[in-house]
């Protein structure tokens, strides 16, 4: 049996190597076709009807002329009279025609009569949402009153992290076609090509062998793309209705912020006391949170700093009349660490101690002591800490003031469920098969690295195929869980693959099986390369045979085995300069200092943490869903209005990952959500340190930062 466990940290040849991305110029050309691209031969276009309202009742719905539009396919009602509606953006009925045009006309023909009912929309105020908030119950540690009384410093304060939208610049939508002889080819932009397979094949109630799926590249998901939606389903049906041709329908970007995904709210007031060395003795929270009807998320607060002795919590889940939550890159862990760290940060400023210093204090309070005291100091180096800090408020003279702030997250990151077919042909040729996706990350890179390097070739003597149901099954890439499931799997298939071949060679090489290695393009007998085989001689050996193994990860035994475990820690801290005559907030530098294990290809890696940065730096100055409380309508749903940063926004961004051989042996971690946790409640407190008062709701817009210098509330 093959020995799966990594190569020596000092002995790797491919991993641990930052290539360029294989699909890099085929993007960069625009040469990579996106589901949205698709234009097949026959295919039809389809566009949706949604409701103006937020909450109502559907009393009639007439089609008829809309039905009798030139060109127009197919209709289908989704939400016949006595549907109750509950978000503005519900998809009413769907419409299928020749052209786009001819759909567009067509639904705009369709006669909706509505029953308006009362909506709400805005939960920042938990006194104003009466009953739509649900407690969740009381969660007690300790005595919290005794605490309070005998801390030296105690703090509160109100503080509020509003929902985001996923933009994600290829809008959802598919291209599918449902034939007459029962099968589906199904184009979707998804983040699990082989999951939405069965989901759709049991909206349609066709076998999910009837369902074929293929992507080649997804333009964005963050979380928001796992399921066929509604719109999906009826594109499936409206097909069906025209014999089989295919339909496409991808959102228009006014839909698409509204109804396609979005990170729920989060709100608290909150209560943290200490002792006048700094040790945290306190914390109370009365939290609430929204993600849409169905109510929000629970903030896992205290956030990292889990050990506080006095804890006392209380959360609500407050419904609005918004489309739903759906997981947005570290669910739930971007609003913890702001409403963690933004009072922690308060309760140092109120102790009059250096931050850096406080948070170093109180590490004994998290799982990972040693792991953010090394990751706090390293970050307060590269942010030059020491030479740019300065007590809250004292910026000096001028309109120009400077600020640093701290912010800190968790997360898991272990290997999901996935199987790889590897197959070695008799001409040389290796190629892997899995019905993963790459949803931009590199994940085709890593998985050709990993396999150039079990079988002792060079990555471009290796080919990789994703994105289709033909393939074995492997999970979805949510939670930062592709990449530990994906190179475990692979590596498993490579090296069973190998197996075989030593078996095949080991007679031309005058040596048992299990005494062959695989290294710099050969076979040979280990440690001995005088005596050996290319590869391309040795696949020859193997006549008109062909190999062809699998390998998987089992999550329940990925941990014993090593090859990927879960369980990072990061640190980040924001340098920033706040005009306070305008309000304005410029990024001068974020650092970020990142726990990972086994990193296979450094470039991408780094990659992630500069795109999960450049999100913290959105979410923290500009990014915000605005809801209108008299139409119940989002009224920024569209990129003129719904702002997100451009380069020059962004500032400098310094990345340090952890890489060594103790993180090296904890295998393979994910790392696409944690470094996008910390870094809304870095900047935070960096304008906290600057202004020298907090703005409690972010993001820091001119409007919230003035309002704050002011006194008033934003």
């Amino acid at each position: 049996m093959a020995d799966y466990k990594w190569p020596e940290m000092s002995k790797r040849k491919v991993m641990g190597t930052s290539p360029k991305r294989l699909d890099g110029i085929e993007k960069a050309s625009g040469r990579a076709k996106y589901n949205s691209d698709l234009n097949k031969p026959g295919m039809l276009h389809a566009v949706l009807l949604v409701s103006p309202h937020a909450h109502a009742k559907v009393r009639s719905i007439d089609t008829s002329a809309a039905e009798k539009h030139p060109g127009v396919t197919g209709l289908r009602v989704i939400a016949p009279a006595g549907t109750e509606i509950q978000w503005a953006g519900w998809e009413i009925a769907a419409v299928a025609a020749t052209t786009e045009l001819a759909a567009r006309d067509a639904a705009g023909k369709i006669k909706v009569e509505y029953d308006v009912l009362e909506h709400v929309v805005r939960e920042n105020d938990l006194r104003k949402v009466k009953t739509r908030a649900k407690a969740a119950g009381e969660q007690l540690e300790g005595d919290p009153e005794k605490a309070a009384k005998e801390a030296d410093v105690v703090l509160e304060g109100y503080y509020g992290i509003p929902t985001l939208t996923h933009c994600c610049l290829e809008s959802h939508g598919q291209v599918v076609a449902w034939t007459p002889d029962n099968k589906v080819e199904f184009n979707p932009s998804t983040q699990s090509v082989t999951s939405i397979r069965a989901d759709m094949a049991r909206a349609l109630s066709v076998p999910a062998a009837n369902v074929h799926v293929h992507q080649d590249h997804v333009g964005g998901g963050f979380g928001s793309k796992f399921q066929p939606d509604r719109w999906g389903v009826e594109s499936a049906q409206l097909s069906k209705m025209a014999g089989g041709k295919p339909v496409k329908l991808f959102l228009e970007r006014s839909s698409e912020l509204v109804i396609a995904g979005c990170r729920p709210s989060g709100f608290a007031r909150i209560k943290v006391a200490a002792k006048k060395d700094g040790s945290v003795t306190l914390w109370e929270s009365e939290g609430w949170a929204s993600g849409g009807v169905g109510g929000g998320g629970s903030a896992p607060i205290p956030y990292v700093f889990t050990k506080v002795p006095n804890r006392r919590q209380q959360h609500s889940a407050v419904s609005l009349n918004t489309a739903p939550i759906r997981a947005w890159r570290a669910p739930n862990h971007q609003q913890a660490a702001y409403l963690t760290c933004a009072p922690l940060d308060d309760l140092a400023a109120k102790l009059k101690m250096d931050p850096l210093e406080f948070f170093i204090k109180n590490a004994n309070l998290t799982p990972r002591q040693e792991t953010y005291e090394r990751q706090l100091r390293k970050a307060g180096e590269m942010a030059e800490w020491k030479k740019l800090w300065h007590p809250r408020g004292d910026s000096g003279k001028g309109a120009i003031k400077r600020g640093l702030g701290i912010g800190v997250h968790t997360w898991g990151g272990a290997g999901h469920d996935s199987t790889c077919r590897c197959t070695i042909h008799p001409d040389g040729t290796v190629e892997v098969e899995l019905g993963s996706q790459d949803l931009g990350t590199g994940t085709r890179t890593i998985i050709a690295q990993v396999l150039a390097e079990s079988l002792g070739l060079k990555l471009n003597e290796v080919r990789v195929k994703i994105g289709d149901t033909n393939y074995p099954p492997s999970g979805t890439s949510g939670g930062s869980t592709t990449v530990g499931g994906v190179s475990t799997s692979t590596r498993k298939a490579a090296l069973n693959a190998l197996d075989k071949l030593f078996a095949e060679v080991a007679g031309a090489l005058g040596a048992p099986a299990d005494q062959l290695e695989a290294v710099d393009g050969k076979i040979q007998v280990k440690g001995n390369a005088a005596k050996s085989l290319t590869w391309k001689a040795a696949c020859q050996k193997l006549g008109v045979k062909t190999i062809s193994e699998t390998g998987a990860n089992v999550p329940s035994q990925a941990a014993k085995e090593g090859l990927n475990t879960g369980g990072v820690g990061g640190v980040q801290i924001a340098d920033v300069s706040v005009d306070v005559e305008t309000g304005v907030v410029r990024m001068n530098r974020l650092v970020a200092v990142q726990d990972c294990g086994n990193i296979i290809n450094p470039r991408t890696a780094e990659s992630q943490v500069y795109g999960a940065c450049i999100m913290s730096i959105c979410g923290a100055l500009m990014e915000e869903r605005i809801l209108d409380e008299v139409t119940g309508r989002v009224l920024n749903a569209d990129f003129d209005t719904y702002k997100l940063a451009g380069i020059k926004d962004i500032g400098e961004i310094l990345v340090h990952l952890e890489v060594d051989e103790q993180n090296y042996k904890r295998g393979v971690i994910g790392l696409g959500e944690p470094p996008a946790v910390g870094g809304t409640a870095a900047i935070a407190n960096a304008v906290a340190n600057a202004i020298g008062v907090r703005v409690p709701v972010v993001p820091m817009t001119p409007m919230n930062v003035l309002n704050a210098l002011s006194g008033r509330k934003s």
